[in-house]
């Protein structure tokens, strides 16, 4: 009913950039809080950056100067832009929504994406 679609992984060298999207579609009537998160093989899943319906964010320290969240609210769309990539940021990277169903106004509802995939080479 609810879907979240990450796209723009994919390989790069060491101090190149990528440019992730993550488009929610099906039932949804708004989305609060959006974010990022990855997970490399061996590790848990960390945090990435987040950002408010309202555009306020929020980084984890070992991002910061480096990605840029943002957000389409009429598109129901976050993007991370990801710039002087290294290898220690090869990971899947998820996307995470609190999402407001059409069916229940009242609910806040957290969806993940499937992940995609950024690979860099040193």
């Amino acid at each position: 009913q609810i879907q979240l679609v990450e796209s723009g992984g994919g390989l790069v060298q060491a101090g190149g950039s990528l440019r992730l999207s993550c488009v929610g579609s099906g039932r949804i009537f708004s989305i609060n809080d959006m974010g990022w998160y990855r997970q490399a093989p061996g590790k848990q899943r960390e945090l990435v950056a987040t950002i408010t319906f309202d555009d306020n964010t929020n980084y984890a320290d070992f991002v910061k100067g480096r990605f840029t969240i943002s957000r389409d609210n009429a598109k129901n769309t976050v993007y991370l832009q990801m710039n002087s990539l290294n290898p220690e940021d090869t990971a899947r990277y998820y996307c995470n929504a609190i999402v407001i169903p059409n069916w229940a106004k009242d609910k806040y509802l957290e969806y993940w994406g499937q992940g995609a995939q950024v690979t860099v080479s040193s």
